[in-house]
């Protein structure tokens, strides 16, 4: 990174849902992957399970799964751009027979790392905890995973604080009934927030936007100050691009 660099450039995604819709995802990243590069940012962040869909049900869920040794994830990797921003977004992984909710972190067709849920809902019983915290690094940027519901849980934010990182990236899905979705419609920031105060992060949302039978999801795709304050933001429940520039001190 360049002596005179004073911000980091991130991009966060608000997409619609891909369920069982594998290439509708792909072409989706792809696109988003280009648009972030031409903007210049060094680091995407994409939603919690957005390659396969939030898939629950066992059964579906393993039809869909990937092994991240597979020749099937290696095909997902060579569709991507070979150049741009360090990108995170979320897959259903199977590794030895067991299901987990992953975020990887992919440059340049390859795989940097991965980061497995820590936290499952109880409505997730087909996916195992991760146990694993990591922190990633991209132009001098160290950046942790919190995926969605692991931000209720002061733990996941101050294991990625405690291993250097600077950021927490939250890829999440809140697809909810429609009542409870209202309910949480300003919580999720709120939560988010606590955990940036108490670790004296940043951190980064990226969400899925639309409706499907009965629940809707409206985000936030947003990014929040060290102290809890929301930076930027983009628009509930439709989809786009947000692109912040991070200081760097």
């Amino acid at each position: 990174m360049s002596s005179t660099t004073t911000s980091f450039r991130i991009a966060a995604a608000q997409t619609w849902e891909f369920i069982e819709d594998v290439e509708g995802a792909l072409d989706c990243l792809v696109k988003v992957m280009e648009k972030a590069a031409s903007k210049s940012a060094v680091l995407l962040c994409l939603p919690e399970a957005f390659l396969q869909g939030y898939l629950t049900d066992e059964q579906t869920a393993r039809k869909h799964a990937v092994d991240l040794g597979s020749l099937a994830f290696e095909a997902v990797l060579q569709r991507l751009p070979p150049t741009g921003p360090m990108t995170v977004f979320g897959l259903i992984e199977v590794d030895k027979g067991r299901l987990f909710n992953t975020a990887v972190v992919v440059r340049r067709r390859a795989l940097v790392g991965r980061y497995r849920k820590t936290h499952v809902l109880g409505r997730e019983r087909c996916f195992d905890a991760g146990h694993t915290p990591a922190v990633f690094e991209v132009e001098g940027l160290r950046f942790g995973i919190n995926i969605c519901y692991d931000t209720n849980f002061p733990s996941a934010a101050k294991a990625a604080a405690d291993l250097g990182a600077s950021l927490i990236l939250c890829p999440a899905n809140n697809m909810l009934p429609r009542k409870a979705a209202e309910e949480w419609m300003h919580a999720h920031n709120a939560i988010r927030g606590e955990r940036c105060r108490e670790t004296g992060l940043w951190l980064m949302s990226s969400d899925i936007a639309g409706e499907r039978n009965g629940c809707v999801s409206w985000g936030p795709t947003a990014v929040l100050t060290p102290t809890g304050q929301v930076a930027a933001q983009l628009p509930l429940n439709q989809p786009g691009l947000l692109l912040f520039d991070l200081p760097f001190h």
